[in-house]
C-alpha cells in the first residue's frame, strides 16, 4: 500500500472563482529505491457533470512530469516557466509522476532544457516501450496498479549513478528550503561552484536557470504568506530578497497575473470546501 503525502502542495493558486466539491487529489511517495529520482506520484479526478467548469491555476515547480490522461494520452511535460492554467469540465482524471529536479535526466539522457515549456510523447523519449507504457497505464483504474507499472518501467531503465544529478537535486532542495539563498552567487558560494558551471548544470539537468528557480520558490512563499492573512508587502519583499516593493509587485503580477494585494483579496473571497 503506497504511503500518501499529507502536507498540502505548494504552488496551487487560489485564483479560481470557486473551489468546487467534486474533486480527488492524492499524492503518493515513491518506493525507497526510486526516491532519488521521483518526488511523488499524483492523481487528480473530477466529476463536474451538471456543474460549471472549474479553473485550476498553479505556479509549477522546476520538475519534469510524466502524465497520463485518457483522451489525451501519455506525455512528458518539461518545466513550465509561466503560470499553468487549465479548465476542468465534465468527468475526467490525470495520473502522473513528478520527477525530482535533476531526476529525469538520467532516464532521458538529453539536456532537460530541450523539454522546457513543451511536451513530448512517451514514444518520443523511449520508442515503442514508451507507447506500451502509455497503453498499459491508461487501461488501469487503480492508483496502486498504475504506480507499480511505472515503477517497474523505471527500474528496468535504472541509470548508473550520476553525481551531477544528485548534486543538482540537493541544490534545488536547498533553494526551496532556505529563504536566505537570494542570488545565484549565494548558491555558487554555498556549493563551491563556478556560476557558469552552475548555469550549465541547471540547463542540462533541470531545464531552467538557477535564478528562475530562486524566484519561483520565493513566489511560492509569497503566495502562501498572502493566503494566510494580511501581510506587509514591503517587509515581505525584503524577506524574499527584492531590492524594493515595486520589483516584488512587478514579478508577482507578471507571473501570477494579479498584484499581491489583489491576490490577497481574492483569497479572502475564495470559498472554502
Amino acid at each position: 500500500m503506497p504511503h500518501r503525502k499529507a502536507a498540502p502542495p505548494r504552488g496551487v493558486l487560489k485564483t479560481a472563482a470557486a473551489e468546487g466539491q467534486r474533486f480527488r487529489h492524492a499524492r503518493y511517495y515513491s518506493s525507497p529505491d526510486l526516491e532519488q529520482y521521483v518526488e511523488h506520484f499524483w492523481a487528480v479526478q473530477w466529476d463536474l457533470r451538471g456543474s460549471p467548469p472549474h479553473r485550476v491555476e498553479t505556479l509549477p515547480h522546476p520538475s519534469v512530469h510524466m502524465i497520463f490522461e485518457r483522451g489525451v494520452g501519455g506525455r512528458i511535460a518539461g518545466v513550465a516557466r509561466g503560470k499553468f492554467s487549465t479548465l476542468l469540465k465534465g468527468n475526467g482524471g490525470v495520473f502522473a509522476t513528478k520527477f525530482r529536479p535533476g531526476g529525469f535526466y538520467p532516464f532521458a539522457r538529453t539536456p532537460i532544457v530541450t523539454f522546457t515549456d513543451s511536451t513530448v510523447t512517451l514514444g518520443g523519449v523511449w520508442g515503442p516501450a514508451g507507447d506500451r507504457l502509455e497503453r498499459t497505464v491508461l487501461a488501469l483504474n487503480d492508483d496502486d496498479a498504475r504506480m507499480e507499472v511505472v515503477e517497474d518501467f523505471l527500474r528496468e531503465r535504472r541509470p548508473r549513478q550520476d553525481e551531477n544529478a544528485t548534486l543538482v537535486t540537493t541544490i534545488v532542495d536547498a533553494i526551496a528550503a532556505d529563504l536566505g539563498i537570494l542570488t545565484v552567487d549565494d548558491v555558487a558560494r554555498r556549493f563551491g561552484l563556478n556560476p557558469r558551471k552552475l548555469q550549465r548544470l541547471f540547463a542540462q539537468y533541470v531545464g531552467v536557470n538557477p535564478k528562475w528557480v530562486i524566484q519561483r520558490y520565493r513566489l511560492h512563499e509569497a503566495a502562501e504568506q498572502l493566503a494566510r492573512g494580511p501581510a506587509n508587502q514591503a517587509a515581505l519583499a525584503l524577506e524574499l530578497g527584492y531590492a524594493d516593493q515595486a520589483h516584488f509587485v512587478k514579478d508577482f503580477k507578471a507571473t501570477v497575473g494579479t498584484s499581491p494585494a489583489a491576490y490577497a483579496r481574492r483569497v479572502r473571497e475564495y470559498p472554502r470546501a
